[in-house]
């Protein structure tokens, strides 16, 4: 019986020229399957839709109450979006001594809003919602003087998960473990009742 790579098979075939052929064959299907992935890795760079998530988004703020809160979303974080009472808007002038940063002199907004009422105009407050601590979500307490917040509360924001206060303008009070008030992102004005959050006031 013959042995070697020039040997025949039980089938006819030569052993040696089957083993070429199955070597020359994964050869070409490798290359193969290195051009099919060049389109598959450019699809791991971001899409027009991922890229359209930073993207201005617009809202419309005419069916918040006085007193009351919506949040949007814009670039993944939730944007709270208060309309201000005048008696809310009084009470930020009073609370300067409690404040950490009351002037916001070291915290992020753009610098057409105001510095202390942190707004264009003044009823419509816009916030990110993210704690400057450890980047939880502050809950809106507008209620004056709860049982669990104290007699002094006159409404703000209160991080539950680890028990930072802010005001109604989103000022961070004294010795709370956030460093930050909460920042105001770029907003302006399409109409009287539509905000457009990622676009700056004045390159509306």
């Amino acid at each position: 019986m013959l042995t070697g790579e020039g040997a025949m098979g039980n089938d006819g075939v030569n052993t040696g020229r089957r083993r070429f052929l199955v070597t020359a064959t994964s050869v070409v299907g490798a290359a193969g399957a290195v051009g099919a992935a060049v389109p598959f890795v450019g699809s791991w760079f971001p899409s027009a839709k991922a890229r359209a998530a930073g993207a201005p988004v617009k809202v419309n703020i005419s069916k918040i109450e006085p007193g009351q809160q919506m949040i949007a979303e814009w670039r993944g974080q939730p944007v709270l979006i208060v309309r201000r009472t005048p008696e809310i808007l009084s009470s930020l002038g009073q609370l300067t001594g409690r404040l950490s940063d009351p002037e916001s002199k070291d915290s992020t907004q753009p610098g057409y809003v105001d510095p202390v009422v942190r707004s264009i105009r003044p009823e419509i407050l816009l916030l990110v919602g993210i704690c400057t601590h450890l980047g939880c979500s502050p809950t809106f307490r507008p209620e004056v003087a709860p049982a669990d917040l104290g007699k002094d509360w006159v409404g703000g924001y209160f991080c539950p998960c680890h028990g930072s206060r802010y005001d109604l303008a989103g000022r961070v009070y004294k010795a709370q473990p956030a460093p930050l008030n909460l920042p105001v992102p770029p907003h302006s004005y399409e109409s009287d009742s539509v905000i457009v959050i990622g676009v700056d006031q004045e390159e509306a």
